[in-house]
């Protein structure tokens, strides 16, 4: 898989992520812990994403 399509692909879990993450919050009786754990997951995602698109050009090959 191309560097670029794996970068969309987390940038799509980032966003169901996010809307997991708002679905809950809307929730009444909401999960704290679950929550949290959505926001790690996010935050793990959007890392990684930086650090693949961080990567010089010719590593991407």
């Amino acid at each position: 898989m191309p560097l670029s399509a794996h970068i969309t692909e987390l940038a799509e879990k980032h966003k169901l992520l996010e809307r997991r993450i708002e679905e809950e919050v809307a929730r009444p009786g909401s999960d704290d812990i679950e929550i949290r754990k959505l926001k790690q997951a996010k935050l793990k995602l959007k890392e990684e994403i930086n650090r693949l698109s961080e990567t010089p050009l010719a590593a991407r090959h």
